[in-house]
């Protein structure tokens, strides 16, 4: 799974596409070295962070988190992203779980 239950919430590894026709879950991708991540596609664009924090404003709706329980820890410039999701842990997985569940499915 792209997602780890940490101290302070979910480490949550994410594949960000921005300039897409409309925001939304593409499933899971791997890396050539097997490690997985959420695919998500953003229509912001990659400029002064617009598309990191359209990242941000789509997992808070997704997962019903406010934008401030959201940080992106590494990949600020790169499509490959680490983003800490404070809050509840295990609650926080069962809700990554679902979404995760549900793109592979539509794929």
């Amino acid at each position: 799974m792209p997602y780890r239950v940490t101290p302070e919430g979910v480490r949550l590894a994410v594949r960000l596409t921005p300039r897409a026709n409309r925001d939304g879950l593409d499933g899971l991708v791997a890396d050539p070295e097997g490690r997985v991540a959420l695919q998500v596609r953003i229509a912001a664009p990659p400029v002064d962070g617009a598309a990191n924090a359209a990242l941000i404003a789509y997992l808070a709706r997704r997962l019903d988190l406010r934008r401030s329980e959201i940080r992106i820890a590494s990949g600020e410039t790169s499509r490959h992203k680490i983003v800490i999701l404070s809050g509840d842990g295990p609650a926080l997985a069962a809700k990554l779980a679902a979404i995760t569940d549900g793109a592979a499915r539509r794929r």
